[in-house]
């Protein structure tokens, strides 16, 4: 019997598809507005290669675009950077009114609800509580507060230990096939996908393992499931 449900957080609760490309878009545009020699493009493009070298989490891709375009630092343009981003951000921040009612659900079916995502500990809380969902949380773990990141099945087991539920009673929602799924599946919990398709390629590693996977259209499922 199932008696806790896990999420992930970024594109499983709310959508963050187009979001990030948004707000970075609108961060470039400000700080070409404010000095920053180039094209707009360029200095998306730019950016999008620091992103990718430094990873998500980082926090002074703006620092370093702004050296390697005009080749120092200007406090300026990367605070103008810096303010649009998240004043974008925030701005498109809404949750999934799918995602309200199901957590609504699980909590008046008294199912434990955990929360486990790779980032920054107080980025995730920011998100968790501007969303207005944190009080459905039993409990959130995140990769910099445990110094562990998914798919690595100590995080699962960390999660499940402070939930006091064991692997055969929980499951593991995500988007994420080989960080939220492979890590659930490989730490004994069921897991279930959303917002992404299995290719051929990954149902065959499923397969090989011995793992079962379901397809979730959206979160509402879930109810059909419990």
């Amino acid at each position: 019997m199932i008696q806790a449900v896990f999420f992930d957080m970024d594109d499983t609760i709310y959508d963050t598809s187009g979001f990030a490309a948004i707000a970075r878009r609108a961060a470039v545009k400000s700080m070409v507005h404010n000095g920053l020699k180039c094209s707009e493009d360029e200095g998306y493009e730019c950016l999008m290669e620091i992103v990718k070298e430094k990873g998500s989490n980082y926090d002074k891709h703006f620092n370093i675009l702004t050296e390697r375009i005009n080749g120092e630092e200007d406090p300026l343009i990367i605070v103008n950077g810096i303010i649009t981003y998240h004043n974008t951000k925030f701005a498109m921040l809404k949750l999934e009114p799918e995602s309200f009612s199901i957590l609504l659900y699980l909590k008046s079916k008294n199912y434990k609800v955990g929360l486990i995502t790779n980032g920054k500990k107080l980025k995730q809380w920011e998100k968790l509580v501007r969303l207005g969902v944190y009080p459905f949380f039993d409990d959130v773990v995140t990769s910099e507060d445990v110094g562990i990141e998914k798919p690595d099945v100590e995080i699962f087991k960390i999660a499940m230990d402070r939930l006091n539920v064991t692997a055969d009673t929980s499951i593991m929602i995500g988007n994420n096939f080989d960080t939220d799924i492979i890590g659930a599946c490989n730490a004994g919990m069921q897991s279930m996908i959303i917002n992404s398709d299995i290719t051929d390629e990954q149902q065959e590693l499923l397969d090989k393992r011995g793992y079962t996977v379901k397809k979730l259209n959206n979160l509402i499922d879930l109810m059909k499931i419990l």
